[in-house]
């Protein structure tokens, strides 16, 4: 068994950089792709958790009154197609899904952070691994793929509204519009590279905005956990009644700055979650539109 306390070393830095690390696998000949796997497992376990549950909910829904878990799902699945009905105005049989499905996963991938920081790390050093980060949308590789997913399907909804003749038009006339062909072929590269350019630094944003967040968070939360550790120590310490104030005042600190932060993580982890699942829904909106 790993003690990951002692793996992670005595000082700050080691303990915040033992607690960064991934369990990793390297595939390839020389290490060519290192997969992140906790990253990995979390989200398919998240994923899978998310749609059994609204699957348990719609198996067992009743049209009378219904019970405390049914009536929030319906709450959130209510207010999730009253943002798509608001923000995009085409048909929302399949942009509603989409933006349930975003909003309830990111949401419940971010909800990981509440779990103690030292929880996960400490139940993989129990099962013989000596790093685990619980949290996927603390790793880029996640928030990037899930941004390339939408980049994905407004590219697909755009070629869908305008065909693909009139979406590669598009690309080579718009937003610089000009009369006559001359012109037309001038204003071509300038035209292409803006849209290249806006395609590409929505996913962009999407990735950096919620990987962001998540990772300072994260941070925050190691640091207020150093330094109850600093107060444990000193409490434990035999160097007189000064260490002991001193112990007791860290310690109490990091619990009321852990509650504090908690508390307002909370918020982080539902806005950051609704913030990708809006601009997912406006992005595919502007995709359908035309110049």
């Amino acid at each position: 068994m790993i003690d990951f306390l002692k793996a992670a070393g005595d000082s700050p830095s080691e303990y915040v950089t033992h607690h960064l690390k991934h369990l990793q696998v390297s595939v390839g000949e020389g290490a060519f792709w290192t997969v992140n796997i906790d990253s990995l497992a979390m989200s398919v376990a998240l994923g899978v958790l998310g749609l059994g549950l609204f699957w348990l909910v719609g198996r067992r829904a009743t049209a009378g009154v219904p019970g405390r878990l049914q009536a929030f799902i319906e709450i959130v699945i209510e207010f999730i197609d009253g943002q798509v009905r608001d923000v995009y105005h085409g048909s929302r049989r399949f942009v509603g899904p989409i933006a349930l499905t975003i909003f309830v996963w990111i949401l419940l991938m971010n909800a990981v952070k509440m779990i103690p920081v030292d929880l996960p790390p400490g139940i993989a050093a129990a099962a013989g691994s000596e790093y685990f980060r619980a949290v996927p949308t603390t790793d880029l590789n996640i928030t990037a793929a899930m941004a390339l997913a939408v980049l994905l399907l407004m590219l697909g909804f755009a070629v869908a509204a305008k065909g693909a003749g009139g979406f590669a038009k598009e690309l080579f006339t718009a937003p610089f519009h000009a009369d006559g062909p001359v012109m037309k072929l001038v204003l071509a590269p300038a035209n292409f590279g803006l849209n290249v350019i806006e395609y590409l630094s929505k996913p962009v944003s999407l990735a950096m905005r919620l990987f962001g967040n998540m990772y300072a968070g994260e941070l925050v939360f190691l640091l207020i956990a150093l330094l109850g550790m600093a107060g444990g120590n000193l409490l434990m310490s035999q160097a007189g009644a000064g260490s002991w104030i001193g112990g007791s005042l860290a310690f109490l600190g990091a619990v009321v700055a852990g509650a504090a932060w908690s508390i307002f993580h909370i918020l982080v982890i539902t806005l950051q979650a609704f913030i990708f699942m809006i601009l997912t829904v406006v992005y595919l909106s502007i995709a359908t539109e035309h110049h």
